[in-house]
């Protein structure tokens, strides 16, 4: 079924060319070191960079590399707790906080696009969220009223309205967020780089951080080539791809794959009944399906892969399954492409803000949202890193290890096979 599928990034190959970043050569020293370069490492080098301060990033591969340019460029406000339920779990008063800045960070994106010009196909669309399952349709009519009673722009979609839009019945309707869009990721991605270094920061490649080590005057961080950068303030920044370099990080979330496979540009007749207005989707199945058309025609579907890294077809085969099942009409486009990222997901669903020392600023986990909730998140911890007074509106929280961590290949593993049974009975 994947036969002549390539392991390939569509994302790449459309991308905007790359900007140009230098290795780090000798040590450096700078006010602010971010160890990162996707969207949230990126997005608080160029809000420094904007105030006029300098700023140094370092990645051990280029800008975009990681998840920032392997995923669905949906931009999605919100996060997956509601309001109601933001406020239960954090105070009314700072639960509003959160929800009001998560219900604004798809704005906070195309303000920014707007703002330094980013070419990256960025375009208002419809989010809908696919309903499949009784229990979770009760769950989207609480959401819909929950956001709509705080004038929000979403909408309950019917099963004929969602059909109508996603060129499949299989939903019993669906959640309609307007305030959403979408973009190529990893063109954002490397936008922001450029827009970066143009307003004064420096990024460099190829520098993978090994060693953090206090010093009377900040922070030193060791480089695996041997170099080292000096700064007064550090921001980590490697959500999924965290390593021991902060000790018990790693350990704090968990890192399956998504993965994505892309069609050939399907046919105009055939595009005109598949989110003909650009909307993107995803569903409430525990194991996610998420799908849109890039800007040539093609349909790229993901969801969750294994959790240990493959180039297996086979890791892919039930993606283009999913696709024959929910689009006959497409049985005669092939498949091109198939390609994969890691993603930080903590067991709550909420991401998280550390500061295990004053000068340490660490954000991570965007639980599947990352375009939008990482680039604003990274702008708050940019406004921290100035000041370190600064109260972001997500409050930081302590390292909290997952239990049995070590075992958590196994335990993933585990749950999504479960998950798949619960989505199939309609118990999810």
């Amino acid at each position: 079924m994947l036969a002549g599928t390539r392991l390939a990034n569509v994302w790449e190959e459309t991308a905007v060319a790359a900007p140009s970043v230098p290795a780090l050569a000798g040590s450096e020293a700078a006010s602010v070191l971010v160890i990162g370069a996707g969207y949230l490492g990126l997005s608080a080098a160029l809000h420094l960079a904007d105030a006029g301060v300098d700023v140094l990033v370092v990645d051990a591969e280029q800008p975009g590399w990681g998840a920032s340019g392997r995923n669905g460029g949906q931009v999605i406000p919100g996060l997956k707790h509601d309001p109601s339920e933001l406020e239960a779990m954090l105070g009314h008063e700072r639960g509003e906080r959160v929800w009001r800045f998560a219900g604004g960070v798809a704005d906070f994106v195309f303000d920014l696009v707007d703002r330094h010009k980013l070419d990256c196909n960025a375009r208002r669309a419809t989010w809908i969220q696919g309903i499949h399952s009784p229990k979770a349709k009760a769950r989207a009519l609480r959401r819909v009223d929950d956001w709509v009673e705080r004038g929000a722009a979403v909408a309950y979609l019917d099963r004929a309205q969602v059909a109508s839009v996603a060129g499949t019945d299989v939903y019993l309707g669906g959640f309609a967020d307007y305030r959403a869009g979408a973009l190529q990721p990893l063109s954002y991605a490397r936008e922001l780089a450029r827009a970066a270094m143009e307003g004064g920061a420096r990024i460099r490649s190829g520098a993978r951080v090994v060693k953090l080590d206090t010093q009377p005057d900040g922070w030193r961080a060791t480089i695996a080539t041997g170099e080292s950068v000096r700064a007064a303030t550090v921001i980590v920044a490697t959500n999924a791809y965290s390593d021991e370099l902060v000790p018990g990080l790693a350990g704090s979330i968990v890192a399956p794959s998504s993965l994505q496979i892309a069609t050939a540009p399907i046919p105009a007749t055939l595009r005109r009944t598949l989110l003909p207005n650009g909307e993107t989707l995803s569903d409430t199945r525990r194991v996610i399906r998420y799908w849109r058309l890039d800007d040539a025609g093609r349909l790229l579907m993901g969801s969750r892969g294994p959790y240990r890294d493959t180039d297996a077809e086979s890791a892919w085969s039930h993606l283009a399954r999913d696709v024959r099942t929910l689009f006959p009409t497409l049985r005669d486009v092939p498949f091109t492409h198939r390609w994969g990222g890691r993603v930080a997901i903590h067991v709550d669903y909420m991401p998280r803000l550390h500061r295990p020392h004053p000068q340490l600023i660490i954000g991570i986990g965007c639980q599947g949202r990352g375009i939008a909730w990482q680039t604003a998140i990274g702008a708050e911890l940019g406004r921290v890193a100035i000041d370190p007074r600064y109260d972001p509106a997500l409050p930081f929280s302590p390292l909290q290890a997952i239990p049995f961590h070590p075992m958590k290949a196994l335990g993933v593993a585990a749950t999504i096979a479960a998950y798949r049974a619960f989505d199939r009975l309609g118990l999810s």
